[in-house]
């Protein structure tokens, strides 16, 4: 247990990371959160209102790109471990702007585990560096079969690939200097606080909206979904008790294809917006499919079972509903992200940008 310590948590103002920053300030009161973020578009301090005046929380706006900048913070905070979340994550933009991915992921994980070495490197007790990471590095799946611990990296667009060569990059300094790491591999997740470019928030803001639906394809790529708060759950349990130089692998247990998931949501939503029955369902569209698109994705989460008795608390349907709940009772935070309003925020409460 990590008491009385300084915790580094990188990408703390995006969507997981703003849970993590949530549930660890809430459940270990003794802990001293730093949150590090360069507030790129996902990133949003809005997500953190609530406990923005905890004393024990700091917020760093910082990119992790910047070495001299990072080495700064580490030397004035000195954190006893490092949660990794900060990353470039959306596969359109990785095939758009691939070189983005490559800095942020890749020479960002580089500069952070420098900096964990050059504080730690005389006595590694106490201390880890936890990557969270993606099942998008292990590839594709066929129709059959699932992704476990064991399963060969093979990405296969930009977005994973700069992923999976982070991860290569911390097990390397693990192998290389000792330094005690721990990586994670998640599924997809949903739930409050998502930005509107992923599927289901874009999903239920066109719906409300009333605008067209897009799925890619023929809508048959399957995905496994997370709920964020179980997310939170497994990145606890591994975080505190789990064997340094090991990987976990993170899922639901739970497929979906895309044009499924659009199907239900609109059922959910017109139930909920009290509009006829299947009137959501007609502004569903099928557009040109995304370069490279891999078909399917689904993690095997027995070692987590296994390991710490885990296992997803919050069924797809319940999920669904508390995420459709929170986007329409935060309708403005929806609109001031589309609007980017929220980086007036910034200016005007901390003056950032």
């Amino acid at each position: 247990m990590f008491v009385n310590k300084n915790i580094l948590i990188t990408g703390g103002a995006g969507f997981i990371g703003s849970h993590i920053v949530r549930h660890f300030l809430e459940k270990y009161p003794r802990y001293r959160i730093i949150n590090l973020d360069v507030l790129s578009y996902a990133g949003n301090l809005e997500n953190l209102r609530d406990i923005e005046r905890n004393p024990n929380y700091t917020f760093v706006k910082a990119d992790i790109r910047e070495r001299k900048l990072l080495s700064g913070i580490f030397q004035r905070y000195r954190p006893q471990a490092v949660l990794h979340l900060a990353a470039e994550t959306h596969v359109d933009r990785s095939i758009n702007s691939p070189g983005d991915f490559v800095q942020t992921n890749i020479a960002g994980t580089l500069n952070l585990l420098q900096e964990a070495l050059s504080i730690w490197q005389k006595d590694f007790t106490g201390k880890l560096f936890y990557h969270i990471s993606t099942d998008e590095v292990f590839g594709a799946l066929g129709s059959e079969g699932f992704f476990t611990e064991q399963t060969s990296y093979s990405p296969q667009s930009p977005y994973s690939a700069s992923k999976a060569a982070s991860d290569h990059m911390v097990r390397a300094f693990g192998n290389t200097h000792k330094l005690p790491f721990i990586i994670s591999n998640c599924s997809n997740n949903y739930g409050p606080n998502q930005f509107p470019e992923k599927l289901i928030p874009l999903l239920i803001h066109n719906i409300n909206q009333h605008k067209s639906l897009p799925v890619y394809g023929d809508g048959n790529y399957t995905r496994d979904w997370l709920y964020v708060g179980d997310h939170a759950q497994a990145i606890d349990l591994i975080f505190h008790h789990g064997k340094t130089g090991e990987s976990y692998n993170v899922g639901g247990h739970n497929e979906w294809s895309n044009i499924d998931l659009a199907r239900l949501l609109c059922k959910k939503m017109d139930r909920k917006l009290k509009k006829e029955e299947g009137s959501s369902e007609k502004l569903i569209c099928f557009v040109k499919d995304r370069l490279g698109h891999d078909r399917r994705y689904a993690i095997d989460a027995s070692k987590m079972n296994k390991s710490f008795g885990w296992k997803p608390s919050v069924s797809f349907e319940e999920g669904l509903d508390l995420t459709i709940d929170w986007y329409l009772e935060n309708v403005d935070w929806l609109k001031n992200i589309v609007s980017g309003a929220y980086q007036d925020y910034y200016r005007k409460y901390y003056g950032y940008l």
